[in-house]
């Protein structure tokens, strides 16, 4: 990895990269519109970053972004990062009182969004007095501003803001497992960095390259898979606006003929029972990438032999901006998120903050370049999660033989049954390998002594038929003894949040 000069505007690097390797006419982005070469993608840069100065917004200012996955995206994304203003990427599947905390948190001087997403900020807009303008990117901007005429009239050129590679570069808000959510803020290094520490030499990303992600734009992990990768080494991205179904994957994978894909475990499972399922033949993938939750070995296996593609299992957050740890192509262990990714240190440590030995469990802490450098006016929350150079995860990890890292569960959702430590991912993937079980969720509770034990929340396959005991016999077969769930509960979905994370906290009430 080269050094980043001090002297360094990201979106800058990520558009002209392309312009200079002469992909001018290139197709950088396939949206439900069409496509969209790197000369347009340049040009629709140059005009957002023109609109947003032209709407007065200075250096530094925020603007927000709800934007569903179409050009519109990082064209108003790096058109505000361009001009030295940080845009603030918000999840699209939330509430209005939920935008309303981030707004106000935010201070965002312009909101802009997409037209079906405009009905959840209309009670609000009233209270956010910072918010001078909404900019709507679709047919109808229902008295508002219309995003297609700002970048009409917006010149097609402009010269950059002079940043640096640590000025604030943009925000994303991370849910967190508890409390309100956490402005994250970014540096303009960080981008780059995610590619050029996983991208290009783990994942083997390449300008000729199609890449689909499932998970959104507005992601840490979708911004890097679809925005900040492809920009990198100049490949081509299919973007979609509508939710990822089966069907909706199925579609784009086999039209567009997609060599890299990034998915979700649950989205993988739910693709995998599907009967639409394409024929190997009718896909170009090359690789695959799992994130989000452990990817159970079983499921790592059906897709290889639907596919002929080893899924790539790592884990990123929201803080470190991408993965840190992760399986490589040619080197999948089954059941482990793989090894960090070059760059990245790593450590396991238990309560007082000591290091565990190799096959004991600790919690995960990350050293890496692309680290947040804080939560926006949250400084008990900031000093608890970066502490120097350190990036704690939350989230707890045994190393395994081989230096390969195990995933144990959230450092809050971990159950201690007789003393022992006992992981709901590890319950959950036995309970997985089940061939009647689609998904499920393990959590603590407590028995007629008060002592916690595990209990599962189980949804099966559709048409699919198991009992209680025989899915207790079928861990007690895969795990300890002491592991398997006391209680299975079946049920027809499961809580989620708004990523497709599995809310816990709900299961457990």
């Amino acid at each position: 990895m080269g050094a980043i000069p001090r002297e360094y505007n990201a979106a800058v690097d990520l558009i002209d990269r392309n312009l200079k390797a002469v992909r001018g006419g290139k197709v950088a982005y396939i949206d439900d519109t069409g496509n969209h070469t790197y000369a347009e993608l340049a040009e629709r840069v140059n005009r957002a970053a023109n609109a947003l100065v032209a709407l007065g917004v200075q250096r530094e200012e925020r603007v927000a972004l709800a934007l569903l996955d179409t050009i519109d995206f990082p064209a108003a994304f790096l058109g505000a990062i361009k001009a030295g203003i940080v845009p603030v990427a918000l999840n699209t599947l939330l509430t209005a009182p939920d935008y309303e905390y981030m707004l106000l948190d935010s201070r965002a001087q312009v909101l802009i969004v997409s037209e079906p997403l405009l009905k959840a900020f209309q009670p609000i807009l009233s209270k956010l007095p910072d918010l001078k303008h909404v900019v709507v990117a679709g047919a109808d901007a229902q008295g508002h501003l219309h995003l297609a005429g700002l970048f009409e009239s917006a010149g097609k050129a402009f010269k950059a803001a002079p940043t640096l590679a640590d000025d604030i570069c943009f925000w994303l808000y991370s849910s967190g497992s508890t409390g309100a959510p956490k402005g994250t803020v970014h540096l303009h290094a960080h981008l780059i960095q995610t590619a050029d520490l996983y991208a290009v030499p783990v994942l083997g990303i390449r300008e000729s390259d199609v890449v689909f992600s499932a998970a959104k734009l507005f992601f840490a992990y979708g911004l890097g898979n679809a925005l900040t990768f492809p920009l990198a080494v100049g490949a081509t991205t299919v973007l979609m606006a509508e939710r990822p179904t089966p069907d909706s994957v199925f579609k784009r994978l086999v039209e567009h003929k997609a060599t890299i894909f990034y998915g979700v475990p649950t989205l993988y499972a739910a693709m995998l029972v599907s009967p639409n399922f394409p024929r190997k033949e009718d896909l170009a993938l090359r690789v695959g990438t799992s994130a989000g939750e452990a990817l159970p070995p079983e499921i790592l296996k059906r897709f290889a032999e639907r596919t002929g593609v080893e899924l790539l299992d790592g884990i990123g957050s929201t803080e470190m901006l991408h993965i840190f740890i992760s399986n490589r192509p040619g080197d999948v262990m089954p059941g482990t998120t793989g090894k960090a990714v070059p760059g990245y240190k790593l450590r396991l440590v238990d309560e007082n903050g000591q290091d565990v030995k190799p096959g004991e469990l600790g919690e995960l802490q990350i050293s890496g370049p692309t680290s947040a450098i804080m939560y926006w006016n949250q400084r008990e929350k900031t000093k608890n999660t970066f502490q120097g150079p350190w990036t704690k995860s939350g989230d707890k990890y045994t190393l395994v033989e081989g230096g390969y890292y195990a995933y144990g569960g959230r450092s809050d959702d971990m159950l201690k049954v007789g003393g022992i430590y006992v992981s709901p991912a590890e319950v959950e993937a036995a309970l997985v390998s089940h061939q009647a079980v689609l998904e499920c969720a393990v959590v603590g509770h407590e028995d007629a002594d008060k002592l916690v034990k595990p209990k599962a929340f189980v949804v099966l396959k559709p048409g699919a038929k198991a009992t209680e005991d025989e899915l207790k016999a079928h861990v007690k077969a895969a795990l300890a003894h002491y592991k398997y769930p006391r209680w299975v509960e079946f049920v027809g979905e499961l809580p989620k949040t708004a990523t497709g994370k599995i809310q816990r906290f709900k299961l457990r009430s």
